[in-house]
């Protein structure tokens, strides 16, 4: 798609045209563009933001999840929640089999 292309898109979906803000949503997710995202999301669409949750957490962007949960987003805190559980139950298990092997005597 021309830049030309993608313009017109912009104002079609500034204009209230919701399968403009569709498309964009689409082309943003599949070039993995947070800031597009963003900006739709912003203006009040749902898919986007949607997208953007997923997209900042196949990224693992902590920081746009954090974002996004600091404006509200339950999807964004929920995600958050998990990764970082997750994170901290990874290294949680690193630590006490590391610490395991400190206590076998040698």
């Amino acid at each position: 798609m021309s830049d030309d292309d993608l313009q017109t898109l912009r104002d079609r979906a500034a204009a209230g045209d919701n399968d403009a803000t569709g498309q964009l949503v689409e082309l943003a997710g599949e070039r993995g563009d947070l800031a597009e995202l963003r900006r739709l999301a912003e203006a009040g669409s749902a898919d986007a933001a949607d997208q953007l949750v997923e997209l900042a957490s196949e990224m693992g962007d902590l920081d746009e999840l954090r974002r996004l949960a600091a404006l509200g987003n339950r999807d964004a805190a929920a995600v958050l929640s998990e990764l970082l559980d997750s994170s901290s139950d990874d290294w949680s298990s690193d630590t006490s089999s590391d610490s395991s092997s400190e206590d076998e005597p040698s």
